[in-house]
């Protein structure tokens, strides 16, 4: 079953066992993380301001790797729901785990999206099912 998230410009589909958190950002913008039972986890920020997805993306690098060090990064263009992505494929260590994350950015006529998937390799490939999903229910409900 999938539960509705449906707030100031931001609408998607989660599964219901799914945790949410949702921060309240500078006006004109808002954050919201859902998170698997196992801790992988699905972001989106959505910034009523025109921002370069690019430079958002590329911040959002940046601050993964004065998080990680030896994050490896790919850039990455990838279409979804006929909406056209910029971003970047980051892998890297934590606690002897290697982990995968994804960082997206679109711009809409309502204002700029970053979503950001992570989690540790082992459940990567079980959750990235999950988080196109994600994303696809956010484009196809947002664009």
């Amino acid at each position: 079953m999938t539960a509705l998230y449906d707030k100031s410009g931001v609408t998607f589909e989660y599964p219901e066992n799914w945790s949410l958190d949702e921060d309240a950002l500078p006006p004109q913008a808002l954050e919201v993380t859902v998170r698997s039972p196992r801790g992988g986890f699905w972001s989106v920020r959505f910034e009523r301001a025109a921002v370069d997805p690019h430079q958002l993306a590329q911040t959002a690098v940046a601050a993964m790797r004065d998080e990680y060090a030896g994050l490896e990064v790919e850039p990455v263009h990838e279409l979804v729901e006929g909406v056209q992505l910029v971003g970047m494929d980051m892998s890297f260590f934590y606690l002897d785990l290697t982990s995968t994350a994804q960082v997206r950015a679109l711009q809409t006529l309502q204002g700029t999206y970053l979503l950001l998937c992570q989690a540790e390799d082992s459940d990567f490939d079980q959750l990235q099912p999950v988080f196109r999903a994600l994303t696809a229910s956010l484009l196809r409900r947002t664009c």
